[in-house]
């Protein structure tokens, strides 16, 4: 098992499981501490440079993702990642898609879907989640992880 994230680690979200993410906005500077060894990026454009791995999914400022297929493909492998590495999942505040796609994760880890929303509220920050969209999209969000099944 690689090094996980130190407890202070500003944007931590502990999910049940015990599993570690950090949540951040881009528009914020790199908080001090150890990089991420695995990043996601939800953007509406290309994301900048990073010199760790990263995965950049198409998701537009206060939307949903462009390809939900690969969203929750992408968000399996985040989900599956923090168990052993330092995972990031980020957008430009922080709060809206990045919260979101946390509630996702939480759902991925057993938190019951109607409740995910409220868990990162809770747990990473209390205006996570920022549209009616996006909390009707981790409702919606598939409980298991692998190859997608359509719709």
């Amino acid at each position: 098992m690689t090094d996980l994230w130190p407890e202070t680690t500003p944007g931590l979200l502990r999910l049940p499981s015990g599993r570690l993410v950090r949540g951040r906005g881009l528009r914020h500077p790199l908080p001090d501490g150890p990089a991420p060894t695995y990043a996601v990026y939800l953007l509406g454009k290309w994301p900048p440079e990073v010199p760790w791995e990263a995965d950049w999914l198409h998701w537009p400022d206060f939307r949903l993702p462009g390809d939900r297929d690969r969203a929750r493909d992408v968000l399996g492998e985040v989900w599956a990642r923090a168990a052993t590495q330092r995972v990031e999942v980020a957008c430009g505040g922080g709060r809206g898609r990045t919260g979101t796609a946390l509630a996702c994760l939480a759902v991925l880890d057993g938190v019951p879907a109607a409740e995910a929303v409220a868990f990162v509220r809770r747990h990473y920050d209390r205006h996570a989640v920022e549209t009616p969209w996006q909390r009707r999209y981790v409702r919606r969000f598939p409980a298991s992880v692998g190859p997608s099944h359509g719709g």
